[in-house]
Order: structure tokens, then C-alpha cells, then sequence
């Protein structure tokens, strides 16, 4: 199967994620973590006081699958730690932090991502705090959910994870 690296093209017209959508599937395969106040992380369970999320947007050299709309050719795509980096700077240099999506389709408002970050140590990191076993490069997010639609979506477990909306070239 062909493997492509994807990379920003920042002199491009347009370049890096455009919007975080909140899905069902991530392409990361990495599901969020659900705050609340009893304890440190809870896995696949909800509780209404913090409306918070914390997941992965992007885990460099995780291989994701896609499908050429053209020609049915199944490949895999991939970023390198450096693109992630990048991606992630990119992101917050040109304040996205407020542009959500529900399933790459739907605009939604009131989310609001509150903290990002890279892993740097796999061991001492502080998504390893709330039980995420991930290499180091990986861009993590933390996002506050106003939106009382999409807050229950995630309590009836139709979004389970982050997936990156942007431009990219190979």
C-alpha cells in the first residue's frame, strides 16, 4: 500500500488546519478523556460539571488510511513530528481555537479549545497524567464545550475523539 507524508506548504494559499471537528471515529484512533471534579480522568463516561475534552489531534508517524476519490485507491497518510510541530504552531498563530465542526460537516459554535500542547517525554508528560500511553510529538488539546447539542452527542457517545480539518500537500 502506498505511504505518503504529508507537509505544510506555509507559502501556499492556504496552509495548516483550518478547524478541530468532533467526531466519531477519529483518524487517530485515540479516544478523549472526560473531565470531572471526583477524579483525575475517567475513560468513556461523562459528567456535566467541566464540559471538557482532551484528546489527540495529531500522533506523528501514525499511519491513516484514505481512499483517492477518483481513482478508489486505498493509500496511507502520515505526518512526521516536525509537521506535527508545525501544524500545531500554525494553529494557534492564526487563533483557529474557536473553529469547531461536528463530523467535517456541521459548524458549530461555543467549543473552544483551552490548551494545547506537544508531548515532549512520554513517561512525565502531563497527557500521561490523564492515562494516554503516546509518543512523544504528539499534539494534544484540551476543549471546553459550551455547546449544549454537541455536549450531548458526547454524552450519547456519537463524538468520541478530535480529527484535524486543514491543507496539506505530499
Amino acid at each position: 500500500m502506498k505511504l505518503v507524508e504529508l507537509i505544510l506548504d506555509e507559502d501556499g494559499e492556504i496552509a495548516g488546519i483550518q478547524a478541530v471537528s468532533l467526531v466519531k471515529f477519529p483518524a487517530t484512533e485515540e479516544n478523549w478523556m472526560y473531565f470531572n471534579s471526583d477524579t483525575p480522568y475517567v475513560m468513556a463516561k461523562v459528567q456535566e460539571d467541566k464540559q471538557m475534552l482532551i484528546g489527540t489531534a495529531l500522533v506523528p508517524h501514525k499511519k491513516i488510511l484514505r481512499m483517492d476519490d477518483v481513482t478508489g485507491e486505498q493509500y496511507e497518510v502520515f505526518f512526521s513530528p516536525e509537521t506535527v510541530r508545525q501544524a500545531a504552531e500554525l494553529y494557534m498563530k492564526d487563533e483557529r481555537t474557536n473553529q469547531h465542526t461536528y463530523e467535517h460537516e456541521i459548524e458549530v459554535s461555543d467549543v473552544t479549545v483551552v490548551e494545547s500542547w506537544i508531548i515532549e517525554d512520554e513517561t512525565h508528560d502531563k497527557a500521561s497524567l490523564y492515562g494516554f500511553k503516546l509518543p512523544v510529538g504528539t499534539w494534544m488539546l484540551s476543549v471546553k464545550v459550551n455547546n449544549a447539542k454537541i455536549w450531548e452527542r458526547v454524552k450519547a457517545d456519537d463524538v468520541r475523539g478530535f480529527s484535524i480539518e486543514g491543507f496539506f500537500v505530499d
